[in-house]
């Protein structure tokens, strides 16, 4: 049944892939997401649905783990942090070009490198421009709650299986760790042998005796094969933006300027909108909820609205990159973003706003008092 909690984000994402009839977990350790692995570990799902968790050897042994049991139709998860999924990136081109279903966490800490296990957005293009080698992408969703990291785990899976696709769900440090209510969905219950051969025997390796056997391959010899498969995956993706794109709107009717954020940044930009507001400054928020497929139609329409685009981000500008091919140069886009784990607030952004854009409702071009690359 439901129920209210008060939970980290790791956890409620961790306590909601049970909830969601997971069938496995295999991951690896690294901070700041490693409370998903501890909070399944002490759970004991195996107990309570039949659920597998097992921490591999390392994260490149748990994507192919999950790649194995995703051929097998089942409901199969893992996570980790920035270093940790770029080790994963190989596994989850395999998964896109295999067409296997999967739910992939990053909580993203800042890097480049080793970096900082401090919060960070600076994955952004790793998760949405594919990441990994070949033509594919992944299915993007960006929490901006701990209700959202529990929510969209539910989501996540159907996506996955909708689509036949690896899905991320992108969160970062922040949210990883912080604590809020959030409200637990009911349990659902894991699909048996007979249920998966019935829902995914066409394409799943189930092992069922009698039919023909299925064959679980990326690999495509055949230079026109390979072509129709890159032309498959792409019909896929112009799907996903017909059918399952997800953003929302804060105080965008009578916005003369506009904040696009996502994740973290949204939640603080958000403040920001009342701060500017109470300062006179027509200003609204576009919240992109799924990263890929992005709200370019939202964004284009927009532009013929306002006077100038902020987007923000932790980070040293990734999203905002897409923001100004949406827009398509009707408007002056900036960008304003803190790096190394430090988390902007809404203060500064609406400074940020004012500095880098509105000047008695004309365009500057200029610095604020943060370094020119931010």
């Amino acid at each position: 049944m439901s129920e209210l909690r008060l939970m980290k984000g790791n956890e409620a994402l961790a306590e909601a892939a049970i909830r969601a009839g997971a069938d496995a977990y295999f991951g690896y350790p690294i901070t700041p997401q490693s409370e998903v692995i501890e909070y399944l570990m002490d759970q004991r799902p195996e107990k309570r649905t039949g659920m597998v968790v097992l921490q591999a050897e390392s994260e490149i042994a748990a994507i192919n783990m999950v790649y194995g049991a995703a051929s097998s139709g089942k409901r199969v998860m893992t996570s980790s942090s920035s270093p940790g999924i770029s080790l994963k990136m190989e596994g989850i081109s395999y998964l896109a070009g295999a067409e296997l279903p999967a739910v992939i966490v990053n909580v993203v800490r800042g890097g480049p490198g080793l970096g900082t296990i401090q919060p960070s957005q600076a994955d952004y293009n790793q998760a949405v421009k594919g990441g990994g080698h070949g033509d594919y992408r992944m299915y993007v969703l960006a929490p901006a709650s701990v209700q959202e990291m529990s929510d969209f785990v539910s989501d996540a899976f159907d996506i996955a299986f909708k689509y036949r696709t690896p899905v991320m769900i992108l969160s970062d440090g922040l949210i990883g760790q912080m604590m809020e209510k959030v409200v637990l969905k009911d349990e659902r219950k894991r699909l048996t042998d007979a249920e998966i051969d019935e829902k995914y025997g066409s394409w799943a390796t189930t092992g069922r005796k009698g039919r023909e056997r299925n064959i679980i391959t990326s690999l495509y010899l055949e230079a026109e094969r390979m072509e129709q498969r890159v032309r498959k995956l792409m019909n896929k993706y112009q799907r996903m933006e017909e059918e399952d794109l997800r953003y929302e709107m804060i105080h965008c009717d009578d916005a003369e300027y506009l904040f696009v954020a996502y994740g973290s940044s949204a939640r603080i930009a958000q403040k920001a909108v009342e701060l500017g507001r109470e300062k006179g400054i027509k200003v609204g928020l576009l919240r992109p909820i799924t990263l890929f497929p992005f709200p370019k139609k939202q964004l284009f329409e927009l532009a013929d609205q306002v006077k100038g685009v902020l987007s923000v981000e932790m980070n040293a500008g990734q999203m905002v990159d897409d923001v100004r091919l949406a827009v398509e140069h009707k408007v002056p886009v900036e960008h304003f973003g803190r790096t190394g784990g430090i988390i902007h607030t809404p203060e500064e952004i609406l400074e940020a706003l004012e500095q880098k854009i509105v000047k008695d409702g004309s365009i500057r071009h200029h610095t604020t008092r943060e370094p020119s690359l931010l």
